[in-house]
């Protein structure tokens, strides 16, 4: 198809790095701007799962995962002008800090990469406790590390009235950047962290008084307006449409709780584009899969914290272990290849996968990869290549040998099971990195929908 343009009007929020508070701003600009009755969407730089949640928390709609690693430029823009298309604005939360990219040298795959791909304004966050004019020089370092950084505004987060009231004007005479206010320390409003990161929005009992609180605030001491302005002053995204491949319907059993709810929703809407119906059900809570479901989807999570509640669930593995060892197509992720194990530390699990899952820890095999076949297999053919990435502390006792991931680095180690009916491995995939393996799930899903 050939190039289009959109007025897609856009932001990004920056951060100096990790633990500055662009989450939290960011879902105070959200929350805010939806109560003025903005129809506002979300996306979230980088591969996270968790952030994405939170926004999604608020505007109750999808956000989308914006990562150069993952996409070309071309599938960036597209998805950016998809999610954006209806809405009034998108704010585009960053990852760690603004240059930061795949290494320690590079600024490949950082939020800088997707402001440069997608030519989008960018709000530096900068943490002002314990500082005061030296937050000037921090952020002229910013903003001229680069001959175009897109950096146009700054907001000072754990900040007080008085301080930002006499840095404010500094900032922008001195530096000629739009300062778009503050955010005090707010504590009440913190929220809590684990291993994998952030602590899953549907895990915060009083979720909605944060936000409720957050926006109240950002009303009071953020430039909204001025927000809302930067964002009209992006240029028209230039991108080349992306068209569903209509097929026969099949219907996708997802695992949809607390266990399970680590998922890119532009790869599952990538399977609904197709024609794929998806089933949410508990692995939890439901006493058996789904009727009539011709593939399984169990995304990653946290099993480990509900394992022994997953393993009393005795009628539920037995159901899905009867439907694996029948054909039945799956891609298990993360936890859900540790839920396919035999068990998750000393509690059993559906035991498909022999061995068990074990916690190593610490970070194990953290970061990108590129995920090249050693076989044929459900998703894809024998040497064919997908970007991947992995974020876990547990390990399995068998990991796998259908592929072989290899880091930006070079490092490389074997891993996921891989059959003409199933992928499971520690590996997260997003389908829009390539769209075979989505065609390729599919393709299997409808040999099981007329298998006799």
């Amino acid at each position: 198809m050939s190039e289009t343009n959109a007025k897609i009007n856009r932001l990004l929020i920056a951060g100096t790095g990790s633990g500055c508070g662009k989450t939290t701003l960011t879902c105070a600009v959200l929350s805010a701007l939806k109560n003025r009755g903005i129809e506002v969407g979300a996306a979230k730089c980088g591969p996270d799962y968790i952030d994405p949640m939170f926004h999604r928390s608020v505007i109750g709609a999808p956000s989308l995962n914006l990562d150069p690693f993952f996409f070309d430029e071309k599938t960036l823009r597209f998805l950016l002008a998809k999610n954006g298309g209806e809405r009034a604005l998108t704010v585009i939360e960053g990852v760690m800090g603004y240059y930061d990219g795949l290494g320690l040298t590079t600024m490949k795959a950082s939020a800088y990469d997707v402001a440069r791909i997608t030519r989008t304004p960018a709000v530096l966050t900068v943490n002002a406790k314990g500082a005061s004019l030296s937050i000037l020089a921090q952020i002229k370092g910013f903003s001229e590390f680069v001959p175009e950084s897109f950096i146009k505004g700054v907001i000072l987060n754990n900040c007080a009235e008085k301080v930002y009231s006499a840095l404010a004007p500094e900032i922008e005479t001195r530096l000629g950047i739009k300062p778009l206010g503050f955010m005090p320390r707010m504590p009440e409003c913190v929220i809590g962290s684990r291993h994998l990161g952030l602590v899953t929005a549907d895990e915060i009992a009083d979720i909605k008084t944060k936000m409720r609180l957050l926006a109240e605030q950002a009303e009071k001491s953020l430039d909204l307006d001025g927000i809302i302005g930067l964002s009209r002053t992006a240029p028209e995204l230039s991108f080349e449409p992306i068209a569903s491949e209509k097929r026969e319907p099949v219907r996708i059993a997802v695992a949809r709780d607390r266990a399970f709810c680590f998922y890119y929703e532009e790869s599952l809407d990538l399977l609904r584009g197709m024609g794929a119906e998806l089933i949410p059900f508990s692995p939890i809570a439901d006493a058996r899969l789904p009727e009539n479901v011709q593939g399984l989807y169990l995304g990653g999570g946290y099993p480990e914290l509900y394992a022994k509640r997953l393993s009393a669930n005795a009628s539920m593995r037995e159901s899905i272990g009867r439907a694996l060892e029948n054909g039945l197509p799956c891609v298990a992720e993360c936890g859900g290849f540790m839920y396919l194990t035999e068990a998750i530390g000393e509690h059993p699990m559906v035991g498909f996968i022999k061995g068990r899952s074990f916690d190593n820890g610490r970070l194990t095999r953290f970061g990108y990869v590129t995920l090249t076949a050693e076989k044929d297999n459900m998703l894809c053919k024998k040497g064919e290549a997908i970007p991947a990435h992995e974020f876990h502390h547990w390990d399995a006792e068998d990991p796998g040998e259908g592929f072989t991931a290899r880091k930006p680095d070079g490092r490389s180690w074997p891993c996921v099971h891989a059959s003409e009916t199933l992928y499971a491995g520690y590996p997260h995939v997003h389908f829009y990195a390539n769209p075979d393996f989505a065609r390729g799930f599919y393709d299997a899903m409808l040999k099981e929908k007329h298998r006799v």
